[in-house]
């Protein structure tokens, strides 16, 4: 005999609330007490009841769902089939080299903001990256799929966001608002680094500064440099009309940059790095040679990720809202879905510039911690 399948109608009687009461739970959990939540969940237990996504989208038109596309920054583009295999545990040594952490901890922070916004309010994330050369047909397979994508500058070409835009809503992290109609959320990017410049200047009088940029189509790493040269104009010095090297915001950049100034052989006393994976990555190969910091070169960074305050000397950074960059731009896009006809949003979140000991204002300590 067919077991009959629950319905949200079972549900509801049974917790003895309204049918709306249990779509509520499901989509807007935030708008439901505890103790509502506590009933529907004890009789979706009892009933074994699983919502079911593709019905609730029928009904409203939505897929209940938004789309989160990153650029291509680890540089994969295409892998052959692997290779999963068992077999013994191995034991092998590991000698010290020129290693690459995985992962991009500034992504994983927005990741992170965008999917607790969007669990707030019911709705499920799908996360892609425009890998290599079907960069663009994974980006366009998403919006196919979402209510609305959330995306970073530069994952796509203007062309294909443009035309994803007249399907589905587009919010976009990082850069300035240009000529499009997006929606955009972005830090003070040009202001934080201005502040860490002036205070190089200022408080430790070095005149001898030299910037690592980022990518030069980057729009964060370009408003970096510029609040950079506002600092130095204002003090009256030397403004560089581009920057000293540049690095592709990766840690293995940052080493490509520190071997190729050690190869110059004419350090500056003040390395201001475009972001913190570029500045670890040339405190890594300056501290392999011997090139003491910050006794004898400054480095500092930007964003303000996990590893600036395990390293070794920790690195003075500007930190700006990572987690709250990915709930903001949820935030504009649930908005926009609501209204569609509202003007077009451009949010700009503070930075902070937290200085340690990279730049000289601590001690040089140990970064070890006691667990005893």
């Amino acid at each position: 005999m067919t077991r009959k399948v629950p319905t949200v109608y079972d549900v509801a009687a049974l917790a003895g609330v309204s049918i709306a009461t249990v779509s509520r739970v499901f989509r807007r959990p935030a708008e439901v007490t505890q103790a509502t939540k506590d009933v529907v969940q004890s009789a979706v237990r009892d009933l074994g009841y699983v919502p079911s996504a593709s019905a609730r989208g029928l009904a409203a038109r939505r897929a209940g769902a938004i789309g989160l596309c990153f650029p291509d920054f680890d540089g994969i583009d295409e892998l052959g089939p692997g290779t999963f295999t068992t077999g013994p545990v191995r034991v092998v040594p590991d000698p010290a080299g020129d290693f690459e952490p995985t992962g991009d901890l500034y992504t994983s922070e927005v990741m992170r903001g965008t999917e607790i916004e969007a669990w707030r309010h019911g709705m499920a994330v799908t996360i892609a990256v425009a890998r290599g050369t079907r960069g663009s047909e994974i980006f366009d397979n998403l919006a196919g799929r979402v209510d609305g994508m959330v995306t970073l500058s530069r994952t796509v070409p203007d062309d294909l966001l443009a035309h994803i835009a007249r399907r589905i809503p587009v919010v976009m992290i990082a850069g300035p608002r240009t000529d499009d109609e997006y929606d955009h959320v972005s830090t003070d990017n040009a202001a934080g680094m201005r502040a860490m410049t002036e205070h190089l200047i200022t408080a430790h009088g070095i005149t001898d500064l030299a910037f690592i940029a980022g990518p030069s189509d980057s729009p964060d790493a370009k408003d970096r440099f510029t609040g950079h040269r506002d600092a130095l104009r204002a003090a009256g010095l030397h403004v560089p009309r581009g920057p000293r090297v540049r690095g592709d915001f990766t840690r293995a950049g940052g080493r490509a940059v520190g071997r190729a100034l050690l190869a110059e052989g004419d350090l500056p006393r003040a390395l201001v790095c475009a972001n913190d994976q570029t500045a670890l990555g040339v405190l890594d190969v300056l501290a392999h040679a011997g090139v003491r910091v910050p006794q004898d070169v400054i480095i500092t960074g930007f964003d303000g990720i996990d590893g600036t305050q395990i390293s070794s000397p920790r690195v003075t950074t500007v930190r700006q809202p990572m987690l709250e960059l990915g709930r903001a731009a949820v935030d504009i896009l649930l908005r926009r879905l609501s209204d569609p006809q509202l003007a077009p949003e451009s949010r700009t979140l503070p930075v902070q510039v937290l200085l340690r000991e990279s730049c000289g204002c601590l001690p040089v300590v140990s970064n070890e911690t006691d667990f005893s």
